[in-house]
């Protein structure tokens, strides 16, 4: 289906941060299959961890059990605030078990009339006819027919916008740690302080989509440990396995106490081939120095990326996000910012808001920094109307 307004542009192999085309030209890939990537492509401790799996065991279902979901939901849970976790295969897919399990909640608590949710303008939670509606842009609903119900929108911030939409039927809060398809748009702890406190006061659950901020993404294995507040249900995918398609919901043992068996189910979520990158990225990602490695780099690539907007105001207005979730706020619209980049051989993809998303892998050197910092400091120059201009 025609769904897809692709670039054309294909790519055959890749390795670390880099992309091949099948006649050799090489790409500087900061999009990482849109925050997917995490650990570059081709790492030799992914490939050896499916390959060995691949030997073993693909799928047996969930009529059985399956230890190596088991292991990885043990390793999530003693690096979270969570004690269980639903596998899934896609961030849709969690963020459609983290509705359901806020409401089943309220509803074996006794009050069943609690469905709604709270979320945020700009927001983006998936395709799903439900998590559309919780996102609620209109140039995504329209066409689909009526908009589930059950979720009520409020400007990005706005706590007493918030306030005025919790009611007898509020069943939770959901927002994203660090708003990504929106913007990129850093939400202050303070704001997030805020809710947690809201939802303890009225008895509602606190959900934080952290399908493209998790997993090492801000510098920290999950957004939320940036913040001091800890949600009761959180999604994650993307990056989860390292690029092999893998989702996950994880809660509370409280919040998730009506989820019990028949409530839910998933043909291929938690297969051992899936659970096989699932581990082995977090064995990266967990092992002493990683994340520290990469707040790291983060904090030079800003620093080198502030002399960029410095050197192009009338390009680049403002740099915004964490760790390495960075967005450029354009002055120029963001798909030609995109587009020029491309031109480099280097590869952004665009946010709401006038934004290009920087999402390079985690493993990304200072070597690669300081190439990706050449190839836009040569686009802005496309864009300013002469070449890259010499540095203070």
């Amino acid at each position: 289906m025609a769904t897809f307004a692709r670039v054309h542009l294909a790519f055959e192999r890749g390795e670390g941060v880099w992309l091949y085309t099948a006649d050799g030209e090489r790409y500087l890939d900061f999009t990482s299959g849109v925050a997917v990537n995490a650990l570059g492509h081709a790492h030799p401790h992914l490939i050896a961890a499916l390959g060995e799996q691949a030997k073993k065991l693909w799928h047996v279902s969930n009529l059985f059990e399956i230890p190596e979901a088991e292991h990885v939901a043990r390793r999530l849970c003693e690096a979270s605030f969570a004690d269980v976790v639903f596998f899934c295969n896609s961030g849709a897919e969690a963020v459609e078990g983290a509705i359901k399990t806020a409401r089943k909640y309220h509803s074996v608590s006794g009050q069943p009339e609690r469905f709604r949710i709270v979320t945020f303008e700009g927001a983006f939670h998936g395709r799903t006819l439900a998590t559309l509606a919780a996102g609620g842009q209109k140039k995504y609903l329209e066409g689909f027919g009526p908009v589930v119900e059950g979720f009520d929108q409020v400007p990005f911030g706005d706590l007493a916008a918030v306030k005025r939409a919790v009611g007898e039927q509020t069943a939770a809060i959901m927002i994203e740690p660090l708003i990504g398809e929106g913007g990129v748009r850093v939400v202050e702890p303070s704001f997030l302080r805020a809710l947690r406190e809201l939802c303890d006061r009225n008895g509602l659950l606190l959900i934080f989509d952290e399908v493209q901020t998790g997993m090492g993404r801000t510098g920290e294995l999950f957004a939320y440990q940036r913040t001091g507040v800890a949600p009761d249900i959180m999604t994650l995918a993307k990056a989860l396995g390292g690029g092999f398609p893998v989702g996950a919901c994880l809660a509370t043992r409280e919040a998730a106490k009506g989820m019990t068996a028949g409530t839910h189910g998933s043909t291929f979520g938690g297969n051992p081939l899936a659970m096989s990158a699932a581990n082995a990225t977090l064995d990266v990602m967990l092992a002493p120095g990683f994340l520290d490695r990469v707040k790291q780099i983060a904090l030079l690539f800003k620093q080198r990326l502030a002399e960029i907007k410095d050197r192009y105001p009338a390009v680049i207005a403002e740099v915004r996000g964490e760790g390495l979730l960075i967005g450029l706020r354009a002055l120029v619209p963001a798909g030609s910012l995109v587009d020029a980049l491309r031109a480099e051989k280097m590869l952004a993809v665009a946010a709401g808001d006038n934004v290009v998303r920087l999402l390079p892998p985690l493993i990304v050197s200072e070597q690669e920094i300081a190439e990706a910092i050449v190839r836009l400091d040569r686009a802005c120059a496309r864009l300013d109307g002469g070449p890259a201009k010499p540095r203070q």
